[in-house]
């Protein structure tokens, strides 16, 4: 174990070894010059002796040489004593200094030792800490299979809940209701406000979000009240994060109730600016609307629709389902077929009426249904429709539809196809065929599109028995409610969103009328809920889909969307009825 001034023992022993050795080597140097200099006090002595031995010859007098004699053995005496002193004193010293070597020698090798006994401790805590670790981590592991034992379990019980609860709503004839929430827009904040400013209201303004995907929470802020959390339950909530895919995923599962003989409509309901369109079509360029299956992240539930349906139909038998389109508006509560063609062949828009047939079914005569093929014509045919649909610009959106859209898709299936337009029983429907109009199969003339009758008129006028099944999906786009002193509208554009509110407010009425059951329900109060009146009625599976803004700025208009989404939910109106038509038709 390192000293805590770090530095290491072995370092230490080196230092204070070679400190001794530089002591030891400068006492046998000692030794050697007081060696020496006791040699030369020798030689001294043999010199005197010498010279002692000739004066003797001589005659001199004897106290003179008994006094030289004296003082030399007196000086040689001295001398060596000192040199005996310092003898003596070098080997306490190398006593001395070996009595340190082995004290430190005993020393280290206690340090030793110790920091040898630290280490192995030091070493097995570590073992033990590794073994506890490895014990954490099988815990770990064993709780992360357990967790995703349990969510996997979880999301299977959550999605037979699911499957549960729409099977109750499909037996309650209950409207399912979805919502979402769309982004934080440029226009959410008034205009002329500082960049900064603006980004710290949009942090603050946040106040509808998602909080999971069947719950929506809205946070009521008033100026002078106090804070108020309302949470809404729904089929599906979408948070701003979600795409149009995650979207249409819960939307696709009707397109197969569609060819098993039910209606389906899908609707989105919300205030202007709040997405309906984005989510129904996707964006919209300013100068040109134009849809590309190629930009599929970002198509709506129009284009993505009707790729699904084209999709499952290429793998029934060919020639087994006859497809047409219709593109109607209501606007300033009149309708407006948007397929309409002038003597030219200009696609025009041309009001027509809506009246009730024998059968209690809304229709529109003369109404133009185009067959289409592929999903491109379907969406070519689309695109022409929305290059006439009435849009103006108000404060709130730069684009603002001012007209409830209405698309259209009608399938007709063949369920027999024996003796079909002609043909022998063993041979199948040509699909050519089935796209020609009626009248024609028979004559020798030349096959034209049935561009303005209903499909209804088709089929009556069979030549042969068969059964049909003819089934519709109604893909809406409502115009958006708004508050007129929001968006700023006058004169013209005002009249239109009067139309408009009272249009919804129609709608509004009808639901509330089915929920109390009522004997009467006001379905020709508005021209809207009069189209939709075989969709709304109980005799499809509709799809309603909120869509609201996150922005404290438009928490009035969020709220009363989602009470409206509340009330739709409750409304039983019976479970859907199968568009099957199994008794034979023939021709008059």
């Amino acid at each position: 174990m390192r000293p805590r001034s770090g530095i290491s023992p072995s370092f230490v022993s080196e230092q204070r070894i070679r400190q001794l050795e530089q002591k030891l080597r400068a006492k046998e140097e000692r030794i050697i010059v007081l060696e020496t200099e006791n040699a030369l006090l020798h030689l001294k002595l043999a010199e005197s002796q010498s010279m002692i031995g000739k004066s003797s010859t001589k005659e001199l007098p004897k106290s003179d040489i008994s006094c030289k004699l004296c003082c030399l053995h007196g000086s040689a005496r001295s001398t060596v004593i000192q040199l005996y002193g310092a003898i003596q004193r070098l080997k306490q010293d190398m006593k001395n200094l070996y009595l340190s070597a082995l004290a430190f020698s005993k020393d280290l090798q206690y340090q030793s030792k110790n920091a040898l006994y630290q280490i192995l401790a030091a070493v097995q805590r570590l073992q033990l800490h590794n073994e506890a670790m490895e014990t954490f981590q099988i815990k770990a592991l064993e709780l992360e299979h357990s967790l995703l034992d349990v969510s996997e379990r979880y999301q299977k019980e959550k999605q037979k809940r699911k499957i549960l609860h729409n099977s109750l709503i499909e037996l309650r004839g209950n409207i399912r209701v979805h919502c979402r929430i769309r982004p934080l827009l440029p226009f959410d904040t008034a205009p002329g406000e500082l960049v900064l400013e603006d980004r710290h209201r949009r942090l603050s303004e946040k106040v509808v979000c998602a909080t999971d995907d069947e719950t929506i929470l809205v946070k009521c802020n008033r100026p002078g009240h106090a804070l108020i959390n309302k949470t809404l339950q729904f089929e599906r909530v979408y948070g701003v994060a979600e795409t149009q895919e995650i979207v249409f995923a819960d939307v696709s599962p009707l397109l197969t109730s569609l060819l098993d003989g039910y209606n389906v409509c899908i609707m989105a309901y919300g205030q202007t600016g709040s997405g309906k369109t984005y989510t129904m079509l996707g964006p919209q360029p300013e100068d040109n609307f134009a849809f590309s299956l190629e930009d599929e992240p970002k198509l709506g539930i129009i284009p993505r629709a009707a790729e699904e349906v084209f999709r499952l139909i290429s793998e029934k038998p060919p020639g087994s389902h006859w497809i047409e389109v219709s593109v109607v508006e209501v606007y300033n509560n009149d309708v407006f077929d948007l397929l309409a063609k002038d003597n030219c062949g200009t696609t025009i828009s041309v009001k027509r009426d809506i009246v009730t047939n024998k059968e209690g079914r809304s229709d529109v005569p003369l109404l133009v249904y185009e067959p289409v093929e592929d999903a491109m014509e379907f969406l070519e045919l689309v695109q022409k429709g929305l290059q006439l649909r009435i849009k103006h610009p108000t404060f709130v959106h730069a684009h603002s539809s001012r007209s409830h859209l209405v698309v259209t898709l009608t399938i007709t299936t063949k369920a027999d196809l024996e003796d079909g337009f002609g043909h022998s029983s063993s041979q199948k429907l040509n699909k050519k065929h089935f796209f020609n109009s009626p009248d024609s199969v028979n004559d020798d003339k030349p096959t034209r599109p049935s561009r303005s009758s209903s499909p209804a008129q088709f089929l009556g006028e069979s030549t042969e028995t068969h059964k049909r099944m003819r089934t519709k999906l109604q893909l809406v786009d409502l115009a958006g409610s708004e508050c007129v002193g929001m968006s700023g509208v006058t004169g013209a554009v005002l009249r239109e969103t009067s139309f408009i509110n009272r249009s919804l407010s129609a709608l509004a009425d009808v639901l509330g009328a089915i929920s109390e059951h009522r004997s009467h329900i006001p379905y020709r109060n508005s021209k809207l809920t009069h189209l939709l009146q075989d969709s709304i009625g109980g005799d499809a599976k509709l799809l309603l889909v909120l869509c609201v803004s996150p922005s404290q700025k438009y928490i009035t208009e969020s709220l009363q969307t989602l009470g409206f989404g509340t009330r739709a939910r409750q409304v039983q109106r019976g479970q859907a009825k199968k568009r099957n038509q199994p008794g034979p038709s023939k021709s008059k």
